[in-house]
């Protein structure tokens, strides 16, 4: 049976009257370089059934091209934000969480097993080389099933219950990918901020790959990148999600043009790019895109005086006021848009960590309960959120479907009361002169919670709960250390306990994936190590022993096998009452509000918003392409 996805697919892709391209390109951004020979004309640049984005329908101004915006980040690595504002996915959401067909002119699917993609007669990639099957091909044979490249094997969304995808080139636009159960997860994780990848373009990379280059020119171009294996030239040269790599063509609205190592990378439009206004005018309408790196400590003051035309990045709900009485002195305004994250902050157990004192002690829940109801959220949202936000377990917010209150409010009532019972009833019954509770091993219960220290936010709340975690007997001190380092010394166990972000996707449907909420990736805190056995197939890492954890798995599982709606949001509640239950991440507050400054000039811009790298891509399913500007910046 085909779905209604089907339908929705067809819907989106429109065809525009080659009329209206002809208007259009009159007043095309790279009609001088059309003249000058250096590409072609519009009606050849784009596909031929370009995807058409009726921009007044979404209660926005048709714009014209033009002009640049400057943004600041904190490191050259943020070039990634381009890839998530820029959201040009195979298929990806539109605003209301609906995905449909993007780059893809097309697809079908049959009960959640098998997937038809068509691609875009005439659709090129950034450097005019045509996009076709043999992308798809290249990326699943010479890419993904080839051990020097992939290593750890298939990503897990191509591998279900065991089984690896079945690839087939129907034709040079058509390509399948089928399971013989359902796989409901793959036009997710190809919506996703950070997409799963299966095409890529293959003439470019194919100079990079032993299999296809001259063993003396692979030779060549390793001594010239200073590398030792073809398999570390290809990955550099291919990486998509952070373009560091000017000359890798893109379906991007815009490509970087700067290479590596810089201060200011320029992000020019994509000539080829597939989508056109109601009008036919070629999108993107804004021409560049100047990212600037920065002390992050800096962003919200150079934001602030005038630095930059777009900025969320490297700003956050304490820079507010600051940020607001620049509007007095700088053409800009400041909106909020509600983050989506569970818990703006949280505090994530390892389960993992190489204490062996305290790895049981914090498998217990009884400890995790005890520590969530010693913090009074009240006192934290009056002082550091003016009560702006909702006092809540790391959870879903009440934008989604799936939300209940009982999620919201397990174990978040301050009751030092019983947090006392619960640490008495768990064995750290005796205390020191400081009232300090003694561990097993006759260690004072001192808890160190790192985190990045990248805002002064984090160490404020830390400060709070480490007066009320004194009154159960529990001692807190503080650890800051660059993100960078938390992965690998959560994976090592080094970490006792983190502050971090919430659940990342706090506004899911049924469709979209729960692994969020078990052991699904090695850069989750609370529980890296199950993580990294999960994502390797078993091959790295341990599995999980505890029943709750197990449960978690067992039902992502299922999750993942069912073909219905009804039965994946019973799995989803079925999850997230057991994950806050269990308390496997301490949640605080959640629906918080994120600052954006924005040009006054910059149209299109909405006014409200959710803001959160998944599922929205922050910007990107507002559809940064049709942003524009009123006058040349």
């Amino acid at each position: 049976m085909i779905t209604r996805r089907t339908a929705l697919a067809i819907l989106a892709s429109t065809a525009l009257p080659r009329t209206l391209l002809g208007a259009a390109s009159q007043i095309d951004a790279l009609a001088p370089a059309v003249a000058d020979g250096k590409l072609p004309p519009l009606a050849e640049r784009l596909p031929k059934t370009p995807r058409v984005i009726n921009v007044a329908a979404m209660g926005r101004e048709p714009g014209r091209h033009g002009g640049r915006i400057r943004m600041l980040i904190g490191s050259a690595k943020d070039i990634r934000l381009m890839t998530i504002y820029g959201y040009a996915r195979l298929v990806g959401y539109d605003e209301n969480l609906n995905l449909h067909p993007d780059v893809l002119e097309s697809y079908e699917t049959e009960e959640d097993r098998i997937f038809t993609f068509r691609l875009r007669e005439g659709h090129k990639w950034s450097d005019g080389t045509p996009l076709t099957a043999e992308d798809f091909r290249y990326c699943w044979e010479d890419v993904l099933l080839n051990e020097d490249l992939a290593p750890a094997g298939l990503p897990t969304a191509m591998v279900i219950d065991g089984e690896a995808a079945k690839f087939e080139v129907l034709d040079e636009r058509t390509v399948r990918y089928s399971w013989s159960v359902p796989n409901p997860d793959f036009l997710q994780k190809l919506a996703a901020p950070q997409p799963l990848v299966i095409a890529m373009p293959s003439a470019y990379l194919k100079r990079f790959h032993t299999n296809y280059q001259d063993e003396e020119k692979l030779k060549e171009t390793l001594e010239e990148e200073r590398l030792k294996k073809w398999s570390q030239l290809h990955m550099r040269m291919a990486r998509s999600y952070r373009p560091e790599n000017p000359d890798l063509p893109t379906l991007d609205p815009w490509r970087n043009t700067t290479p590596l190592p810089a201060e200011q990378f320029v992000f020019e439009r994509n000539p080829y790019f597939h989508r056109v206004d109601e009008n036919g005018l070629q999108l993107p309408y804004i021409d560049r895109f100047v990212l600037s790196v920065s002390s992050s400590a800096l962003i919200p003051a150079k934001a602030g005086t005038g630095e930059s035309d777009l900025q969320a990045a490297g700003i956050d709900f304490v820079d507010y006021t600051y940020l607001k009485d620049a509007e007095k002195r700088y053409p800009v305004d400041v909106k909020l848009w509600k983050k989506t994250q569970g818990s703006r902050l949280a505090l994530l157990p390892n389960l993992n960590c190489a204490d062996p004192v305290w790895r049981p002690l914090l498998r217990d829940v009884r400890v995790r309960r005890a520590l969530s109801l010693a913090i009074n959220r009240r006192e934290i949202n009056m002082a550091m959120f003016y009560g702006l936000t909702n006092e809540s377990a790391d959870t879903i917010l009440p934008e989604s479907p799936l939300f209940e209150p009982r999620f919201a409010n397990a174990w978040i009532a301050h009751d030092p009361d019983r947090a006392n019972a619960l640490l008495d009833e768990a064995g750290l019954v005796k205390r020191d002169s400081d009232g300090i509770r003694i561990l097993p091993d006759g260690r004072r219960a001192q808890i160190v919670v790192e985190t990045p220290g990248e805002s002064t936010l984090d160490t404020d709340v830390l400060q709070l709960i480490a007066d009320y975690w004194q009154k159960i007997g529990i001692s807190l001190f503080i650890r800051t250390s660059q993100r960078d380092t938390f992965r690998s010394r959560a994976v090592g166990g080094e970490i006792i306990m983190s502050m971090w972000f919430g659940i990342d996707n706090g506004v899911p449907t049924a469709d979209m994936n729960p692994g969020q909420l078990a052991p699904t990736a090695d850069d989750q805190l609370q529980w890296p190590v199950w993580g990294l056995n999960y994502i390797s197939h078993g091959e790295m890492g341990v599995p999980p022993e505890l029943p709750p954890v197990v449960e978690l798995l067992k039902l992502l599982k299922r999750w993942r096998l069912s073909s219905d709606v009804a039965e994946r949001e019973e799995i989803w509640k079925e999850m997230l009452s057991i994950y806050t239950d269990q308390v496997f991440s301490i949640g605080l507050v959640n629906g918080s509000l994120q600052p954006i400054l924005v040009t006054k000039k910059l149209r299109n811009f909405p006014e409200e918003g959710l803001y959160g790298f998944d599922p929205t891509s922050y910007f990107g399913v507002y559809k940064t392409d049709t942003f524009w500007l009123e006058e040349g910046n």
